[in-house]
């Protein structure tokens, strides 16, 4: 398996396999259509994809990590936020997600992020050196979900914006 860049051939395949992988999803309504494959058309679509990594197995896409630029408190920090994250049913529970995400984060630090933050589970993203974080806030979700990795002291404080795709 190899970790890349998304590159412009990968576009229409992606969005295929993210439909796929958030399909038979959990946290979707049972017959509800997922939307993470538009999220991610729209961040693409907007230029607010700072970051998307496919993970490639003998040719086919078997999974994907998304980075979009958020605002605390309306400003922008240059921090970002992580997903939708994606794995085929077929590949999961092979770590596929998880090189996905560490790689992803080791980029953002090199490129200089002051930090991210993941709506996620926390048994999953705590590896990662993600935690609550009562200085930055989501509305309308649980606070032991919604979870920050600061690169950069000091960590901002206020109310967390994602752009408009995440609204779908």
């Amino acid at each position: 398996m190899i970790i890349r860049e998304e590159g412009p051939d990968d576009v229409k395949k992606l969005r295929e396999m993210v439909y796929e992988a958030f399909k038979d999803h959990p946290r979707h309504e049972p017959n509800a259509e997922p939307t993470e494959h538009e999220i991610v058309d729209t961040l693409r679509d907007d230029g607010a994809l700072a970051l998307s990594l496919v993970a490639v197995d003998e040719g086919t896409l078997v999974g994907h990590v998304a980075f979009s630029p958020i605002t605390i408190d309306g400003k922008d920090h240059d921090w970002f936020g992580l997903g939708p994250v994606a794995v085929i049913q077929t590949s999961r529970e092979k770590g596929i997600g998880a090189a996905l995400v560490q790689e992803g984060l080791e980029i953002l630090r090199s490129r200089g992020a002051g930090g991210c933050v993941v709506l996620g589970d926390p048994s999953f993203y705590c590896r990662y050196g993600f935690e609550p974080d009562p200085r930055i806030i989501l509305e309308g979700f649980p606070p032991e979900y919604f979870m920050a990795l600061t690169f950069k002291k000091p960590t901002p404080n206020g109310t967390i914006g994602y752009h408009d795709a995440f609204k779908q």
